[in-house]
């Protein structure tokens, strides 16, 4: 089910074809390449500039993390087709540092942020994304669709008299309105009639081209604020370097490294199912990690994966570096070169490609599958999605991940039972079935009657696993019992792994003298007081 959703999933978005493989780097590839790239690049624009606003910064401090967060993972990245930049997932938590600290202390902040990043790839952790259960994907995906409709809204503001951001009301509305779903139904229509230009692009330009000749009076780009600047410098924090300021920015960088990098590596899977691409956690790890660390260097805010902007280079037909590049550089072309002919460009159409990403990006599938799932599953795509949009990504995933390990264990905790049968020579054989662990060690104890059995008793655990401290202490507990009883108890059949805990424990098992030398062990004495002898 979960590759039939990601399938049907891809298959919405993805208008212009995947690059075959084994393609050629032809002309028309580069071609749809480098157009994919301008279409997120013009994207960027407000997306930075509006990030910056949240963060308390300049909206320049937006764009170059865009470039260059941008540019550092579209070269080194885990998975070409992604584009990064600065997203308001990051801008909400800077926002109080800058407040209280001011901007330097953000660079600095961003520059650590790197580094752990760096050491996050290093240590390959990047592959504990694994873990991350797909009703977990499904409620990351549909929760960042909603945010990034909510963060649309504000477009629809406009300053007052008093300075005050209102909401717009009667024609200048109803022309908004207008021109975001003409918009909409470009990017709908235009792939049923040519694919030569991304249908992003032609929706931008068109509604472009018409406002800017009839000089129709809408919100435009350079109404946010004015992108023109020159080409981003190195510059040092300018920060004591002493304890003082790393217990400041430490806590900050250790939230944002963990926020990018969960939603770069959700990004990345995502991307990944679309394209059937596979691996590069720990690659794209590191590629966030230095884009970071440079970007800090050289006066920008911090970025990670934009999962708008990578559906929107994914729906254009970007499938190699070339297009996140190419997006940077468009970028870089505005700000120092374009700004004028940019800040023309209506939000109404960029608006308008935002709602075609939100309905891409929206797994529609999972409002279907809600009754045909298991309810804890139901449960935490609801959860992940309601807390995506009400705090943030890495919380709504941490969460998701906890809800789903519980209720996984708590499933695992019930399947735990015992076939009893008596051996000819009067011994009672106890036969568990299923793991044992935290979960399932109380009903491990209540599966044995000291009272009732014979003298010897034998616990088979051919299919069933010692997995934890709790199912040690369990095992204990039971032989304990056993032992005031007058009676012993033997484990069998043991798998090495199991063994090797057991005995990591204190010698809490005594082995055999014929233990063979085979992947399962024979029968087992249990010593006691081990780990129960303090309680």
């Amino acid at each position: 089910m979960p590759r039939a959703l990601l399938a049907s999933y891809a298959n919405r978005l993805d208008f212009s074809g995947p690059a075959t493989p084994g393609e050629t780097l032809s002309f028309n590839r580069v071609r749809i390449e480098l157009l994919s790239g301008l279409t997120v690049a013009l994207a960027l624009v407000p997306e930075a500039v509006a990030f910056a606003f949240v963060a308390g910064v300049h909206p320049l401090v937006g764009l170059y993390a865009a470039f260059l967060v941008g540019l550092i993972t579209a070269l080194i990245g885990g998975r070409p087709g992604m584009i990064s930049g600065a997203t308001g997932a990051l801008a909400v938590v800077m926002v109080s540092l800058v407040a209280e600290h001011g901007v330097e202390y953000l660079f600095a902040t961003v520059v650590l942020m790197g580094i752990l990043q760096i050491l996050a790839g290093v240590f390959k952790l990047g592959k504990f994304i694994r873990l991350v259960p797909h009703p977990v994907m499904l409620g990351f995906v549909n929760g960042l669709a909603i945010v990034i409709f909510l963060a649309q809204l504000t477009q629809f503001k406009v300053p007052d008299a008093a300075g005050n951001m209102v909401w717009m009301t009667g024609w200048p509305l109803m022309m908004m309105l207008a021109l975001v779903v003409l918009t909409m139904v470009i990017i709908w229509g235009m792939p049923k009639i040519t694919n030569i230009i991304p249908a992003p692009l032609a929706g931008i330009g068109i509604v472009a081209g018409l406002v800017i000749a009839f000089g129709i009076d809408v919100p435009r780009v350079g109404d946010m604020a004015s992108i023109e600047g020159g080409l981003p410098s190195i510059h040092i924090p300018m920060v004591p370097i002493n304890m003082e300021t790393l217990q400041i920015i430490a806590p900050y960088a250790f939230i944002l490294a963990a926020i990018g990098l969960i939603e770069s590596l959700l990004t990345l899977n995502l991307v990944g199912e679309i394209t059937g691409k596979r691996g590069g956690a720990s690659q794209e790890c590191i590629a966030q990690g230095v884009a970071n660390t440079v970007t800090g260097f050289f006066g920008g805010m911090g970025g990670c994966a934009m999962i708008g902007q990578s559906m929107i280079n994914v729906k254009s037909g970007g499938r190699t570096r070339i297009a996140g590049v190419a997006a940077a550089l468009f970028l870089l072309i505005f700000i120092v070169a374009a700004s004028p002919l940019i800040e023309q460009i209506p939000l109404a159409a960029l608006v308008g490609v935002m709602f075609m990403v939100v309905i891409g990006t929206f797994a529609w599938q999972s409002l279907t599958i809600l009754r045909r799932v298991p309810m804890t599953d139901a449960m935490v795509i609801i959860l992940v999605t309601v807390v995506t949009v009400l705090t943030d990504l890495a919380i709504a995933v941490v969460v998701g991940v906890i809800v789903s390990a519980l209720a996984y264990a708590w499933n695992n905790a019930s399947r735990i039972y015992a076939k009893t049968y008596t051996t000819p020579e009067g011994a009672k054989v106890y036969q568990v079935q299923g793991p044992l662990f935290f979960g399932s060690a109380t009903g491990f104890t209540e599966l044995f009657t000291p009272e009732d059995d014979p003298a010897a008793v034998i616990v088979e655990f051919a299919d069933s696993r010692v997995v934890d401290q709790s199912a040690l202490t369990a095992i204990e507990a039971v032989a304990a019992k056993y032992a005031a009883a007058g009676k012993s108890l033997q484990l069998r059949h043991l798998s090495r792994d199991c063994h090797k805990l057991l005995s990591k424990a204190g010698q809490l098992m005594i082995d055999s003298d014929d233990d063979p030398d085979y992947a399962i062990a024979a029968d087992y004495s249990v010593k006691t007081g081990i780990l129960g002898g303090g309680h």
